[in-house]
């Protein structure tokens, strides 16, 4: 059995997006494999350095992770921060990064030109973090986006780095998790690119029906088509792509002809498409409040997370600290 490790962010709300491009991947990942999922809070204050209520922001995650189907008895659930462990290793393994490679990161770089203000040393080791968040388990194997697999590939150099430092096999050199089938990637209803909270073109798994109707209703569309079976613009491939994920397919296929044939209507399609993102989200939604109200049990599932957690990576951390030659007197 693999072990497999992800973080999980932890500021904003899940969306659809969220959901078919990662969550049901997660579901599937924890049956057959030792996965470890985590908050990442402590990645969080590197671009949000004063989160108005980081506890709320940690507790809401955890509560829609556990309401998609995250199950803490088949996989381990922990927040980054309640296991020490990993600041110790990431303090570690900050001696062997340098400067030039860390500086180099698209990751960095990106976010550095976009908050000037706010280039701080956390911003530029976030890859060692990462790494530590990894290694700490012994994991082979990260389900990482493409904006990852930079960071990941500097994991994987800094496992090697520190197997070779101390002439150890410590650290298996981990892989990037390959799932079966394609990426669903969510567009969002703006009329471009893909589903994003920060974007404004989000339907979030605790949207309310008002709200989402709301939502799907503004999604942007065009005049209509002009001709016969007309190739359909980028903003209403969006909508029938968004219709073909959580509509049944005989109701994508009735709107589809109407647009082949020059009779759609568009109100009529967003009205249909919203009833459907209701009636699929409508029951996550119901489990989002219902584990949110349960103190206990959150307290539980986060409680016997930091536990596995703490017993795989302090394991670890005491055969770091011997290789390296951390001796008590």
């Amino acid at each position: 059995m693999n072990t497999v490790v992800s973080g999980i962010r932890s500021t904003g709300n899940l969306h659809l997006g969220n959901y078919f491009g990662a969550i049901k991947n997660f579901i599937e990942m924890q049956k057959s494999n030792n996965c470890f999922f985590f908050i990442a809070d402590w990645h969080s204050l590197t671009t949000h350095p004063t989160p108005g209520d980081l506890h709320i922001n940690v507790r809401r995650v955890l509560a829609e992770y556990l309401a998609c189907g995250i199950d803490p008895e088949q996989a381990t659930i922990y927040v980054q921060s309640d296991v020490p462990e990993i600041a110790e290793l990431y303090l570690l393994m900050n001696m062997n990064a340098y400067l030039g490679e860390l500086e180099r990161t698209t990751s960095f770089k990106d976010k550095a030109r976009k908050s000037p203000d706010n280039v701080n040393a956390g911003l530029l080791t976030y890859p060692v973090l990462m790494a530590a968040d990894i290694i700490i388990h012994r994991a082979q194997q990260v389900p990482v986006g493409k904006d990852q697999e930079q960071n990941l590939e500097m994991a994987r150099k800094f496992a090697r780095r520190f197997n070779t430092m101390y002439k150890s096999e410590l650290f298996p050199i981990p892989k990037p998790f390959s799932f079966t089938g394609e990426f669903v990637k969510v567009p969002g209803l703006d009329g471009s690119g893909k589903m994003g909270k920060s974007e404004g073109n989000a339907i979030c798994l605790i949207d309310d029906e008002k709200l989402i109707r709301k939502k799907v209703m503004k999604a942007v569309t065009d005049s209509g088509p002009t001709e016969m079976n007309q190739t359909k613009p980028e903003a209403i491939e969006n909508l029938f792509t968004l219709m073909d994920i959580v509509s049944e397919k005989d109701t994508y296929d009735f709107f589809n002809d109407k647009y082949n044939s020059c009779e759609i209507r568009y109100g009529d399609m967003k009205k249909q498409l919203a009833e459907d993102i209701v009636k699929f989200t409508s029951p996550i939604r119901e489990k989002i409040i219902d584990i949110s109200s349960n103190d206990e049990y959150l307290r539980k599932v986060t409680a016997e997370g930091r536990d596995k957690a703490r017993a795989s990576a302090s394991e670890t951390l005491k055969e770091v600290r011997k290789l390296i030659g951390f001796k008590s007197f």
